[in-house]
């Protein structure tokens, strides 16, 4: 009679999955969801620091919230360019590890903060630690899974900061309501500690050895992965002369102005617009990670289900709909709370199938062999630096033109995502890397 054991791990190798695989996917989707609780939350903090003095905020102008907004995603492009290479080098749990306790205490520091000066250094050193997340993620995913799962995965994996944005809008909004804005800081904080608890327990880098055969013989997809060998500078090289990167990169830097308007500044937005508190702006604004749980998972499986895991068609049409989203979402917000509610869900879903796939998936493929992780940084990289773009030309147009004009602002920004997304329509992994994953020339 044959072991029950040995028939479950026989069917795992022969369908190219292997074990451990659903232990680890739950804890990268928990690890990677938790730093949103730590960046989020300052949107529900920006009323707050613009309040007045008088109010119990700290008077600040809508260009100087931007500043602060700016400077976090400046440390964080340029944390996730360094990053990309150190995940190519040093363990990720390691790298995770530092990035979530990090985060969670200078959360604590900026609660404290009433200076310009001081609230933007600390909070650019939140930037950086914000990007010890993504990439150990990345490597960790290439370690265990081929480019033919891999868009499913890391929608998947995509899911989990949705979940815990549509928490930290909840937890974040109602702390700033009971605690005032420093509560928004305050609260996520001691919850990501437990985080990185957990994530230290759980997560583990690599899959089990296995052996190159299933039951009946047959040889096992091998899965990609990073080679160590490289030194940080030819990760480097092999990154910034891959020019589908580049194009990558630039789509998600326009996505990332979009998507920092409505994360950042949406909340304030309908407080002021619809004249209610900071608790149930933050309660209607919750639904918008709701819509991106359904986008991130259903773009990666559209992907590799009707297009042959080519990431640019479902990302180039998503980011059209966004746009038009975009140019309707003031008139609707001013109008109606049911249309906005519904809106948010749809421009939420637009928002991060995309984002999903240029941020991770996209990259993984068509980077060289070796630089996954470093091309998912590089990417980033730029990504983040049209967050910073977008967040200081939101804050100055606000100021000098009114919420309508900067919300046309990222409609505009999305549209033009779409078009460097569409000149990557029939893009595929290099062949290099089918041939190692598949075994065959």
């Amino acid at each position: 009679m044959s072991n029950p054991n040995q028939a479950s791990s026989g069917i795992q190798k022969a369908s190219g999955c292997q074990s451990g695989e659903n232990t680890l996917l739950w804890a990268v989707w928990f690890s990677y969801g938790a730093f949103y609780f730590c960046r989020t939350n300052i949107s529900a903090a920006v009323p707050g620091l613009k309040e007045s003095v008088d109010a119990g905020g700290l008077g600040l102008t809508a260009t100087e919230v931007g500043y602060i907004l700016a400077a976090t995603k400046i440390a964080y492009a340029t944390g996730q360019l360094l990053n990309g290479q150190l995940s190519e080098q040093l363990a990720p749990r390691k790298l995770l590890a530092l990035g979530m306790f990090g985060t969670a205490l200078l959360n604590i520091l900026f609660g404290f903060g009433t200076a310009l000066y001081f609230l933007l250094f600390i909070w650019a050193c939140n930037g950086y630690s914000q990007s010890l997340g993504w990439t150990p993620c990345v490597r960790v995913l290439v370690n265990w899974f081929p480019v033919s799962r891999r868009g499913k995965v890391i929608g998947f994996v995509g899911t989990g900061y949705q979940v815990t944005a549509v928490a930290t809008f909840v937890m974040s909004g109602t702390a700033a309501e009971v605690f005032g804005w420093r509560g928004a800081l305050w609260v996520p904080a001691g919850v990501m500690m437990v985080a990185a608890v957990v994530m230290l327990l759980f997560l583990r880098e690599h899959p089990p050895t296995q052996d190159t055969a299933d039951a009946g013989g047959q040889p096992v997809p091998k899965v990609a992965q990073n080679d160590p060998r490289n030194s940080p500078l030819e990760n480097f090289l092999l990154t910034i002369s891959n020019p589908s990167l580049w194009l990558l990169g630039i789509s998600l830097g326009l996505l990332n102005a979009c998507r920092y308007g409505f994360l950042d500044w949406g909340l304030t937005h309908l407080k002021e617009v619809q004249e209610t508190g900071v608790g149930k702006a933050a309660l209607k604004y919750a639904v918008l990670p709701l819509g991106a749980v359904a986008g991130s998972y259903l773009a990666g499986w559209a992907t590799d289900r009707f297009f042959g895991s080519r990431r640019a068609p479902v990302t180039c049409l998503l980011l059209v709909a966004l746009a038009g989203l975009s140019l309707a979402y003031d008139t609707v917000a001013r109008t109606s709370v049911a249309g906005t509610v519904l809106l948010l869900v749809c421009v939420g879903f637009c928002i991060y199938g995309p984002q999903v796939l240029l941020v991770g998936t996209a990259p993984a493929d068509l980077a060289r062999r070796g630089t996954s992780a470093a091309a998912a940084g590089f990417v980033n990289c730029m990504g983040y630096v049209g967050a910073a773009t977008g967040d200081y030309f939101t804050g100055r147009t606000l100021d000098a033109y009114g919420w309508q004009r900067a919300i046309f602002l990222w409609a505009a920004w999305a549209l033009a995502a779409a078009v460097a997304a569409g000149v990557l329509w029939n893009a595929t992994p290099p062949r290099e890397i089918k041939t190692e994953e598949t075994g065959k020339p």
